[in-house]
């Protein structure tokens, strides 16, 4: 069963780029190993706290400009 992991900022992205996403994440996977593991592929999109990773010694938070929009 191909599995993909996202790990993304919280409200990095909208519900319809997380939709996409996995759609289209799923399509390179059927692509790659056939139309027969389309039924069995598990996209998985964690979002992760502001404060909650860091890179370079940085805690990282995603400013309120680039928030996605709820919805």
């Amino acid at each position: 069963m191909p599995f993909a992991n996202y790990k993304l900022p919280q409200a990095a992205l909208t519900r319809a780029q997380k939709e996409e996403l996995i759609h289209r994440t799923t399509d390179l996977l059927a692509e790659y190993f056939g139309e027969a593991a389309r039924p069995h592929t598990m996209v998985l999109i964690e979002e992760v706290p502001d404060g909650g990773y860091g890179r370079a010694d940085v805690v990282f938070m995603v400013p309120e400009k680039y928030r996605a929009s709820t919805d």
